[in-house]
C-alpha cells in the first residue's frame, strides 16, 4: 500500500539508498536460524506496517509500550519497506493476518492507516456504546474511521469540507454529516453540541482552523485526538479545556499485535478499504 507519509522518504531527504513502503502484505518466504515462528512453514499470510522494532529493554518497552520506544525503528524510513518482491523485517514486526482474506491487498492499508484508527479508538477507556465520535475528514484514514467507529457502537459524525462526500460517508455508516466547505450559520462545534457533544473527535485533516473549533465540539472529558500529521501548529484558549476537563492527545499505528486485532476485527465486521491498484512498475504514477 501506498501512504503520504512515504513521500517523505522520496522527497524530503532521507538517508538514501531506501526503499519506502510500510503497508506490506505478503507471505513468509524464509525467517532467520535464530527465529522462533513455528506458523512459518505453513508459509502464512502476514502484514509489516509503519513500526518497524522496538528495543525491548527501554522503559517503555519494558512496561510494554512498544509504540513510544525511543529506539523504535520505521518501516521504509529506517529500514528497507515493502516497494519490492522481497524485503527483510524484524520478527516483532510481522502480523499474521486472516487465511481466508479476499482481497490480501485490500488489508495493507489496514496495517497503517486501518490500525492507526482503530488501535486509537479501541485504547479511549472514556469511551461506552451510543456515545458520539466525530471524524474530521473522509479520506485514507477517515473512510476507515467512519466504518470502525460504527462497528464499535457509537454514533458517528463525518466533517468534510467536500460536499460531495455526503453520500460516501453516510455509506461508510455516518449518521451525520458536516459540511464545512458552505459559509454555515453556526460553526460545526455548536452542531455537534447540538447532538449531545463529542466523547471524541479524531482529526485526520490538517486544517488548524478546523481543529481548534472541534475543540468546543466536545462533551465533558471528551477528547480531540490528532492522527493527521503536519507542522502547523493550531492555538487552544485554556478556558477551551478547563471548564468541561476537555484533552488534546496524538495517536501514531500501532505494532503487529495491534495490526492483527485490526485486521482480525476488519474482517469479521466487513470493513473495507477503499483502494486503486497498480502494478509495481508504475510506482511512481501511483
Amino acid at each position: 500500500g501506498m501512504c503520504h507519509s512515504d513521500s517523505m522518504v522520496v522527497n524530503n531527504g532521507m538517508a538514501y539508498p531506501r526503499v519506502p513502503g510500510h503497508e506490506v502484505v505478503g507471505h513468509v518466504a524464509s525467517v532467520g536460524e535464530r527465529v522462533q515462528y513455528p506458523s512459518a512453514k505453513n508459509n502464512p499470510l502476514v502484514g509489516v506496517g509503519w513500526h518497524g522494532s522496538h528495543c525491548f529493554h527501554c522503559s517503555s518497552c519494558r512496561r510494554g509500550d512498544f509504540m513510544v520506544c525511543p529506539n523504535a525503528t520505521v518501516t521504509g524510513l529506517d529500514t528497507d519497506g515493502g516497494y519490492g518482491e522481497y524485503m527483510l523485517a524484524h520478527w516483532s514486526a510481522v502480523c499474521e493476518l486472516p487465511p481466508d482474506i479476499e482481497d490480501p491487498a485490500a488489508a495493507a492499508p489496514l496495517l497503517c492507516a486501518g490500525v492507526t484508527m482503530f488501535n486509537g479508538m479501541r485504547r479511549q477507556s472514556h469511551l461506552v456504546p451510543g456515545d458520539l465520535v466525530a471524524i474530521q475528514g473522509i479520506g485514507g484514514l477517515g473512510h476507515l474511521g467512519i466504518q470502525f467507529a460504527k462497528r464499535m457502537g457509537y454514533r458517528v459524525a463525518a466533517i468534510s469540507s467536500n460536499s460531495k462526500k455526503q453520500k460516501l460517508a453516510q455509506s461508510l455508516g455516518a449518521d451525520y454529516f458536516i459540511d464545512t466547505s458552505v459559509d454555515l450559520d453556526e460553526p460545526p462545534s455548536i452542531l455537534l453540541q447540538a447532538l449531545g457533544g463529542c466523547a471524541l473527535v479524531i482529526a485526520t485533516e490538517p486544517s488548524s482552523k478546523s481543529m481548534q473549533d472541534l475543540v468546543n465540539g466536545l462533551a465533558p472529558n471528551g477528547r480531540v485526538m490528532v492522527v493527521g500529521a503536519y507542522a502547523d501548529t493550531f492555538p487552544i484558549s485554556p478556558l477551551q479545556l478547563i471548564g468541561k476537563r476537555a484533552h488534546v492527545c496524538g495517536w501514531s499505528s500501532g505494532c503487529a499485535p495491534d495490526s492483527e486485532d485490526t485486521c482480525a476485527f476488519a474482517h469479521s465486521q466487513g470493513i473495507q478499504s477503499m483502494n486503486e491498484y497498480f502494478p509495481l512498475s508504475k510506482v511512481q504514477k501511483a
